[in-house]
């Protein structure tokens, strides 16, 4: 990693931690009328998210605000149709996803290969009081692709059971033509979007995807997967 990567990866750790979810870049979207398409969210604010804490596998509540941020969802894909919708096994997960498609006729399904990342010790403290009174193990825990956290997940280990997934998810869209919603976290909508994207890594380490309120849009045909250049 050169200088100016590591510079880029603090800058982002900083700024998710002003502001989670803080992102003014619009999500990639390409349609079809012919093949079926998959479709991936972030789910709204958690109270570990307004709380600036290192949430990883525990089961924080979506806010009020996260809520309202689902239901900018429901008015965006209000007209596309969805037949399944994965989720991981987190209630954050599947009640963004039950609010994005409130009225909808989707199948929902479990598949924990999308849950966020194991933070191990990390998870319920706060990002705030590492940061203060360690730094650079704090941007380190957050940004660097393989640096994982005592008894956690590096980005590197997300990365093999994401793409593990992606690859059994276009297999199966390409044989049902079954159009998919996955309704993610922080971490593994990073590595989604990076199978998909095929971006420089750096890139995706620095990545803020939106909590609730847009998403990414693919189209799978039978040789590729489409994708738009994403819209700053």
């Amino acid at each position: 990693m050169n200088t100016d990567e590591a510079i880029r990866l603090t800058v982002a750790a900083l700024k998710s931690l002003i502001s989670p979810g803080g992102t003014k870049k619009k999500l990639p979207k390409i349609e079809s009328g012919k093949y079926p398409e998959i479709y991936v969210f972030r789910h709204g604010e958690t109270f570990d998210n307004r709380n600036l804490i290192f949430c990883g596998r525990r089961d924080s509540k979506i806010t009020k605000e996260g809520k309202k941020q689902a239901g900018i969802l429901t008015g965006k894909l209000k007209l596309k149709k969805i037949d399944v919708c994965i989720t991981s096994s987190l209630s954050r997960s599947k009640d963004t996803a039950k609010i994005a498609f409130k009225g909808k006729k989707v199948k929902f399904e479990v598949d924990d290969r999308i849950i966020e990342r194991d933070y191990g010790n990390l998870s319920g403290t706060s990002k705030a009081k590492i940061l203060e009174t360690d730094p650079v193990k704090a941007v380190k825990y957050r940004r660097f692709y393989d640096f994982a956290p005592p008894k956690g997940e590096s980005m590197k280990m997300v990365k093999k059971r994401v793409f593990e997934f992606c690859n059994q998810l276009v297999k199966r869209i390409r044989k049902t033509g079954e159009n998919v919603a996955i309704s993610c976290h922080g971490n593994s909508m990073k590595m989604i979007r990076y199978y998909f994207e095929k971006l420089e890594l750096v890139d995706v380490l620095v990545q803020e995807n939106p909590l609730g309120t847009d998403y990414a849009e693919y189209v799978v045909t039978p040789k590729e997967v489409k994708v738009s250049k994403t819209i700053s």
